[in-house]
């Protein structure tokens, strides 16, 4: 699971691709470590902090929630981030387990 639920709310693993001709979801990555990590396309470039900011607001959108509540907490500078989310409830919950690809 690219997602765990913690005491300070959900910790969302995302392999970043910057550069993409659109901002999507593009399936589960598995570190060699098996780590799963959900795969996210965006269109800006990785400099100065474009290509997070697209993530964040992106990832407010799909999930309907403030991008205060959106944090990255490690992976600032690297395209393996962690992120917490703060406001954690069984809408948000829903929406991450619908980015799972259907078998």
């Amino acid at each position: 699971m690219f997602f765990e639920i913690t005491t300070k709310g959900i910790l969302l693993r995302v392999r970043l691709s910057p550069n993409s001709s659109c901002c999507k979801i593009c399936g589960i990555y598995t570190t060699p470590d098996n780590e799963n990590y959900l795969k996210v396309s965006v269109i800006s470039v990785p400099e100065k902090g474009k290509a997070n900011s697209e993530l964040v607001s992106w990832l407010s959108k799909q999930l309907k929630i403030a991008k205060s509540d959106i944090n990255i907490i490690s992976g600032e500078l690297d395209r393996y981030k962690k992120i917490l989310i703060t406001n954690s409830n069984e809408q948000i919950l829903e929406k991450l387990n619908s980015f799972m690809p259907k078998e």
